[in-house]
C-alpha cells in the first residue's frame, strides 16, 4: 500500500501511477495505456477499490447472480456518499437503477427544517448539478450522463432552496481551479477565468457577455484539456447553467440573488409583509443592528449591520432580503 499527497487530481490513472512511483502527480497523454504501459513502465491494471470489491462476490456466486441486481446496462450496487441538506448523512449502498427521490427521500430522510429541495449535486466537485423536476432519474451511468452529471466518486450533495446556485457553481470551480495539477494550459488558464468571471457575477459586477464567456470556456476546456479533471471540470457551471440560467440572470441582469445569499446582493432590510415579531434576528445579531420590541416588526440598522448573516440564517420566515 502506498500513500500519495492526496491531491484530487490522483483521481486520474495515470497521475496516480505518478504518485505511487513518488514523483509529482501529473497526468500523461494516452496512449500508451496503463494495461501496456503503466506503473514503473510495467502492464497495470487500475481500477476503483469499489470495483475490485466486487470481484471475490462474483467469484463466489457467480456472474448470473450479480447481473441480478442493478439495470439493463449498468449492474451490480454503486456506494454513495450523501451529505448536504439532509436528515440521514452518511454512506449508502444502492442498486443501480435506484431514483434520486429514492435516494434522498426514503433513505437520506428529506430536507430538514422543512425547507424545500432545490437541487442535488451528484457525482463529486465536478459532478453536475440535477432540478427537482428530475429527481425520478434512475441512478446509472447512462441516465445520469443525459441530465448533465456523472456518477463520479458517488458524492450526493443535496441542496434546499436557499442555496444560490451561482455561488455553488464558483465554489465548486474554487476547489477545481486550487485542484488542477497546471500541466496543460485549458485546465490551469480556463478553470482560472472560469473563477473570475463568477466571482464577478457574485460581486454584482456581472455583464451579460459573461454568461456567453462561461459557456465557451466549458466547452474549450471540455474539449482540450489532458485529464479527466480538466474534460469535467465545468460540469458545475453548464447545469447549473442549464436549469437555473434565470438566477445566472437575475445576478447579472437585475444585480439580485433569489435565494438571499450572495452578501454583495443583500440589502438586509426586514420585510414588514413577512416579519412575525418574533424576534430570532434581534437575539441572534452579534452587532445590536435589529431594533424590535415584543408584538413589534423588527428594524435593521445599516450604520450598525456588518453583514455577518446571523439574522437571516436564525429568520424562518424568509422575511430578511
Amino acid at each position: 500500500m502506498y500513500q500519495g499527497a492526496g491531491a484530487f487530481v490522483c483521481g486520474e490513472e495515470t497521475a496516480l501511477m505518478r504518485s505511487i512511483e513518488g514523483k509529482r502527480g501529473m497526468p500523461r497523454p494516452r496512449p500508451p495505456f496503463p494495461a501496456h504501459k503503466g506503473l514503473w513502465e510495467k502492464p497495470s491494471i487500475l481500477n476503483n477499490v469499489e470495483t475490485f470489491s466486487n470481484v471475490p462476490q462474483i467469484i463466489w456466486n457467480g456472474g448470473d447472480w450479480y447481473a441480478g441486481v442493478g439495470t439493463e446496462t449498468s449492474k451490480g450496487t454503486k456506494v454513495f456518499a450523501l451529505s448536504g441538506d439532509v436528515n440521514n448523512i452518511g454512506l449508502v449502498e444502492v442498486p443501480m437503477g435506484t431514483t434520486l427521490r429514492t435516494l434522498i427521500y426514503d433513505i437520506g430522510g428529506g430536507i430538514p427544517n422543512k425547507r424545500k429541495f432545490k437541487a442535488v449535486q451528484l457525482g463529486g466537485p465536478s459532478g453536475g448539478c440535477i432540478p427537482e423536476h428530475m429527481l425520478d432519474t434512475p441512478v446509472d451511468y447512462e441516465e445520469i450522463s443525459k441530465v448533465g452529471a456523472i456518477m463520479g466518486s458517488g458524492g450526493v450533495i443535496v441542496m434546499n432552496d436557499r442555496t444560490c446556485m451561482v455561488d455553488m457553481a464558483r465554489f465548486f470551480m474554487d476547489f477545481i481551479q486550487d485542484e488542477s495539477c497546471g500541466k496543460c494550459t485549458p485546465c490551469r488558464e480556463g478553470t482560472y477565468r472560469m473563477l473570475e468571471i463568477l466571482n464577478k457575477i457574485c460581486d454584482g459586477n456581472g455583464q451579460p457577455e459573461d454568461i456567453t464567456s462561461l459557456e465557451e470556456l466549458s466547452h474549450v476546456i471540455h474539449q482540450s484539456a489532458l485529464c479527466g479533471l480538466g474534460q469535467t471540470a465545468a460540469n458545475p457551471v453548464l447545469s447549473a447553467l442549464r436549469y437555473f440560467r434565470e438566477e445566472f440572470e437575475a445576478h447579472v441582469n437585475e444585480k439580485r440573488c433569489p435565494a438571499k445569499r450572495c452578501l454583495a446582493l443583500l440589502k438586509f432590510k426586514v420585510d414588514p409583509d413577512l416579519c412575525k415579531k418574533c424576534g430570532l434576528c434581534y437575539k441572534s445579531c452579534p452587532a445590536d443592528a435589529i431594533e424590535w420590541k415584543k408584538k413589534e416588526k423588527a428594524f435593521i440598522n445599516q450604520n450598525k449591520c456588518i453583514k455577518c448573516m446571523s439574522c437571516f440564517s436564525k429568520c424562518k420566515f424568509d422575511a430578511i432580503f
